[in-house]
């Protein structure tokens, strides 16, 4: 999907979405897009377990109001586990996602790249890329990206170098930056100003070429962190972490980037995505 403007929504629904009344994710399109957002990830991190009359339905009211639709895919998914039929069976847990993904109408799946554990980085990347070339040969031709994560604790597979390099197996696989995890594996090093955010675009575009770069698919939350990466996801009133919002937003709006921003605050995230567009929005009038 190529839009002319950044597009900004939460992943899953957001404290105040039940607090007012709603019950069912097939209800959360129409309240995005009277709360002016116009993006959202449907979460099914423990697990695909929605009907298919459900996912439609949320796909329906999706196209409807105007909400760009993506899925996140089960956490419990190894690409680079060393067991061939845990490996075997995430690419199972990957069918039923495309399969969700397609009856909504979403256009990519966010897949996390697994972990190093106790092997070493290389071992666990050859097994993510074999998982991998699996994934594409036996769903290359659904029509949906496979989008591979950027990790937040330090033994993940997921650095911005590791998951361009897995991008580059085939097209249909595309990167999704979480900033946060970025900001919480670099213990709070990296992405505090802009210039650490125009360096990753920088580097999506050499690897994987412009257009990837100015329609990222993004995650964006604070995250607390200890010495070995990501701890909890944190709300934009919770200042002690961070990374702010501000410097990306900022940087999108001078470089004439179209990311999907997706929110994935604790609780706050449909309010917080709306914080960002808002801003986002604001340095776009100043320019």
């Amino acid at each position: 999907m190529t839009d002319k403007y950044a597009l900004f929504g939460p992943g899953g629904n957001a404290e105040e979405f039940y607090a007012a009344g709603y019950k069912s994710t097939w209800q959360a399109p129409a309240w995005l897009k009277a709360k002016g957002l116009d993006a959202y990830e449907y979460q099914a991190g423990n697990g695909v377990v929605g009907k298919r009359e459900t996912f439609c339905k949320i796909g329906e009211e999706a196209k409807k109001n105007g909400i760009a639709l993506s899925f996140h895919a089960p956490y419990f998914i190894s690409l680079s586990g060393e067991d061939m039929e845990k490996r075997l069976k995430s690419l199972s847990y990957i069918e039923q996602s495309l399969d969700a993904a397609e009856a909504m109408g979403a256009d990519l799946i966010v897949i996390h790249t697994g972990s190093a554990g106790k092997i070493s980085r290389e071992k666990a990347m050859d097994l993510a890329s074999d998982t991998i070339y699996k994934a594409v040969e036996a769903f290359g031709d659904r029509g949906i990206s496979l989008g591979l994560e950027t990790m937040g604790k330090q033994n993940q597979l997921g650095t911005p170098e590791e998951v361009v390099r897995l991008c580059k197996i085939d097209p249909i696989l595309r990167p999704v930056v979480d900033f946060g995890h970025l900001y919480a594996r670099s213990i709070g090093e990296q992405f505090t100003q802009k210039d650490h955010f125009r360096a990753l675009f920088d580097l999506i575009g050499e690897g994987l070429g412009d257009e990837a770069a100015r329609t990222l698919h993004c995650h964006f939350s604070m995250i607390q962190f200890t010495g070995a990466g990501e701890k909890k996801h944190l709300t934009f009133e919770q200042t002690e972490y961070g990374p702010r919002f501000e410097p990306l937003m900022e940087v999108i709006a001078e470089e004439g980037l179209t990311p999907r921003i997706i929110c994935e605050s604790a609780g706050t995230m449909a309010a917080d995505a709306l914080a960002m567009k808002t801003y986002y929005q604001s340095r776009l009038s100043a320019h």
